[in-house]
């Protein structure tokens, strides 16, 4: 019922408001439950559209490759680069349905006449899972800006923990990752 609710919401365009997208051009803003929620995702478009726009300054021969691969071409980072700002706009998308829904929920506590525990429980366990897929987008979308400066800065493509490059193939299939897959395993297994 969430995941219909967020496909309906994100797919449903209004023309009042408008937002910026990654490659500065305006974009039609999505529908969400109130005009203040859809006036706070707007500003933190404007707000990371700094960090966007820096990461398409950076230079293909700047970014760090394993040992035999072959450096990076500017049509690869071009490449990661749609792809990164095309999963930032997803996830802002996301974030402004979501965080209107669970504003709805905060604001009916589900304590009125004729629910019962059951209605209660099913309303707690909602705002529960709203509150896991926000957080969870909010992670995705630092890991995206993470990203985006990185490449703007030229240290894309180097492991957080170790500081050895991550692979240019892993950046490709996974663009925001921060650690190469030697420290990821070991992450995993903790």
């Amino acid at each position: 019922m969430v995941r219909s609710t967020v496909n309906k919401a994100v797919s449903e365009e209004t023309p009042t408001t408008a937002a910026r997208n990654g490659n500065g051009q305006t974009a039609p803003a999505r529908k969400t439950a109130t005009g203040k929620t859809a006036q706070k995702g707007t500003s933190v478009v404007t707000k990371k559209a700094a960090a966007a726009t820096t990461a398409t300054k950076a230079t293909a021969e700047a970014l760090a490759v394993r040992e035999g691969e072959e450096a990076w071409t500017q049509a690869e980072l071009d490449e990661v680069l749609d792809e990164l700002h095309e999963q930032r706009e997803h996830a802002l998308q996301v974030l402004t349905v979501q965080e209107a829904e669970l504003s709805g929920l905060m604001k009916d506590p589900g304590d009125g006449a004729g629910q019962d525990q059951a209605d209660m429980g099913a309303t707690s366990f909602e705002r529960d899972h709203e509150l896991t897929v926000l957080n969870s987008e909010r992670d995705k979308l630092a890991q995206i800006e993470r990203a985006l400066v990185a490449i703007g800065e030229g240290g894309y493509g180097i492991c957080e923990s170790c500081g050895e490059p991550i692979g240019k193939m892993r950046l490709m299939a996974f663009p925001r990752a921060t650690l190469c897959v030697t420290c990821k395993q070991r992450e995993e297994r903790r």
